[in-house]
């Protein structure tokens, strides 16, 4: 989890990031988010090869849930200025989507197919690879 820089005022509060922050640890080349997920369902569901993600929870909750391919670990996000670093290796879930929630995903790459593992059995074959 990373603290993400806030500015109080009593006119409503402001939370930002930039390439060159000490918070991102790398450059952003893509930004995109979901919304409107209906209830009880899941995104997500794959593994980076190369890129890297910072999630934030602009509105609402959600939970994401990270396998490094020995252990699970979840995470709610539900505060704009707290983001969620994911380095390439996690196969990553979102579920649990509050309401009206929000979720803004900054990357480290340009969308490419070929970046993804989307079959989580491939995903367990290239995580034990990285053990031998």
């Amino acid at each position: 989890m990373v603290d993400l820089p806030r500015i109080y005022d009593p006119r409503g509060n402001l939370t930002f990031i930039q390439n060159g922050d000490a918070v991102l640890p790398f450059t952003i080349e893509r930004v995109y988010w979901t919304y409107d997920v209906p209830a009880g369902e899941e995104r997500g569901g794959h593994s980076h090869h190369e890129g890297r993600e910072m999630l934030v929870a602009l509105g609402g909750s959600f939970c994401v849930n990270l396998f490094d391919g020995q252990r699970w670990q979840t995470f709610t996000l539900n505060r704009p200025y707290k983001a969620l670093y994911i380095p390439p290796g996690y196969w990553r879930t979102l579920d649990n989507f509050s309401s009206g929630s929000v979720c803004m995903v900054l990357t480290s790459t340009h969308y490419t197919e070929d970046d993804y593992v989307r079959d989580f059995d491939e995903f367990l074959k290239l995580s034990r690879r990285d053990e031998a």
